[in-house]
């Protein structure tokens, strides 16, 4: 199995997601966080096999509007950003744009 990580930026949008449904209705964004970081352990079986979009591997989640996007590196998938599909794909190629390393 390969290693799976989660960069910075990435988890700060998890948490971001967290909060976002927390507002809506109270235990709802644990369920949210949970579902993504289950999601995004799978590409450790299943990576590489996602559509490319933006210079990035997408991923989509399973249970809520999310894009999980990833690169593989020699060793690792590298995740890179885990955005709201319901932005404007505009923001997200901007926002994915300024990840890029």
């Amino acid at each position: 199995m390969r290693k799976v990580v989660v960069l910075a930026e990435a988890a700060e949008d998890i948490e971001q997601a967290r909060d976002f449904y927390d507002a809506q209705e109270f235990g709802v964004g644990d369920y949210c966080a949970d579902s993504l970081v289950a999601d995004i352990e799978s590409l450790a079986r299943y990576h590489g096999i996602h559509s490319r979009h933006f210079g990035f591997y997408r991923m989509l989640a399973h249970r809520f509007p999310f894009g999980i996007y990833y690169r593989e590196a020699k060793t690792e998938t590298q995740v890179f950003a885990v955005l709201d599909l319901r932005r404007d794909p505009n923001w997200i190629r901007e926002e994915l744009t300024g990840r890029n390393p």
